[in-house]
């Protein structure tokens, strides 16, 4: 059924939804792609680049290729994606350097609901449905512990690489491609290559992630169509250990030592004081940069961090805001596009 322009405009903008939610490390676009109601559409999609693509475009020519990789809805998804990346890369890195605890508020607030709307997707919950869920809760909070790689310069083949690692994340609800970016030391390398227009940067992620996309849309469609309940118990899970990434109140844990290559704990660092206080300051120096971070609980934030305002009030009101926006979202979702 032809779609008209205006569910087209609906499309573009869950894109841009998608796009802003996938620029900041510890948010899942597919999160998202999944909340508005087109995570399906899009796995199928996708999964139609193939041998018989080719052969469409060759016996019945353009437009009918076009129809079988439902080229209008993947025109409108992404211009919205590329739109939100490149219009909110630099807002993004400003608030995540000066206004981090509001920001992770509110996508924790997001987060939080989505994971209530996804578990209401399992239609029957079982042993093994349980299993999976511990199992994936589990696997992605252990990944949110992880002390990332530190890389100044990246080849381009790592970052064709680390595209195409990410983008696998990327795609699934609950595991953030931007955090992965980040465990793998490419996350800063290609904001920066987005905000320097870096073009052959850019290219090198853009291709690493279209075979990552791809190879990894065929996988999760296949357990969709053959293991849903499955599936969306595991995503759910995973959802649920992402929780601790985006948790706003942080103290640091590690640093990564320059000088030496290595990363270090930030307690035998002396004359300091507080790395989370002075973060922005501090990750300007030549010698250290954040690695690591810990939840906490926002007197002990305040406490740790010399008596700095934690935000408490604001941040709730954010989180509920957030809370709140999956709920419209669901709403939106039940008129079919």
């Amino acid at each position: 059924m032809a779609r008209r322009l205006k569910e087209y405009i609906t499309i573009g903008l869950k894109g841009m939804a998608m796009g802003a939610a996938d620029v900041v490390p510890g948010v899942s676009g597919g999160t998202i792609a999944f909340i508005t109601g087109i995570y399906e559409e899009l796995l199928s999609a996708i999964s139609s680049f193939n041998l018989e693509l080719l052969k469409k475009l060759k016996k019945d020519g353009l437009k009918a290729a076009w129809a079988h990789i439902n080229g209008s809805f993947l025109l409108a998804l992404f211009i919205g994606i590329i739109i939100s990346v490149l219009s909110l890369a630099k807002s993004i890195t400003w608030l995540l350097e000066n206004q981090a605890i509001l920001l992770w508020s509110f996508f924790f607030g997001l987060v939080l609901a989505s994971i209530f709307y996804i578990a209401k997707q399992v239609s029957k919950w079982t042993v093994l449905s349980v299993f999976l869920l511990v199992i994936g809760t589990f696997c992605a909070y252990y990944i949110t512990t992880l002390n990332p790689l530190m890389n100044d310069e990246s080849s381009l083949f790592f970052m064709f690489l680390a595209g195409s690692i990410a983008i696998c994340a990327m795609i699934l609800p609950g595991i953030s491609g931007s955090f992965i970016l980040v465990l793998l030391g490419a996350y800063k390398p290609i904001l920066t290559a987005v905000n320097d227009r870096d073009l052959k940067t850019i290219a090198a992620v853009g291709l690493g992630a279209i075979i990552g996309l791809l190879s990894f849309s065929k996988i999760l469609k296949w357990l969709f169509a053959n293991y849903k309940n499955y599936t969306l118990a595991t995503l759910t899970g995973f959802i649920v250990g992402s929780l601790n990434k985006i948790w706003p109140w942080k103290i640091t844990e590690t640093v990564f030592d320059k000088s030496s290559g290595t990363i270090v704990a930030f307690d035998t660092i002396s004359n300091l004081g507080s790395l989370t206080v002075y973060q922005k300051q501090i990750n300007t120096f030549e010698t250290y940069k954040i690695a690591l971070e810990k939840s906490v609980l926002p007197l002990k934030y305040t406490e740790a961090n010399l008596g700095e305002n934690n935000n408490l009030v604001l941040a709730i009101a954010l989180a509920i805001l957030g809370f709140v926006l999956i709920l419209v979202l669901e709403k939106l979702a039940k008129k079919k596009i």
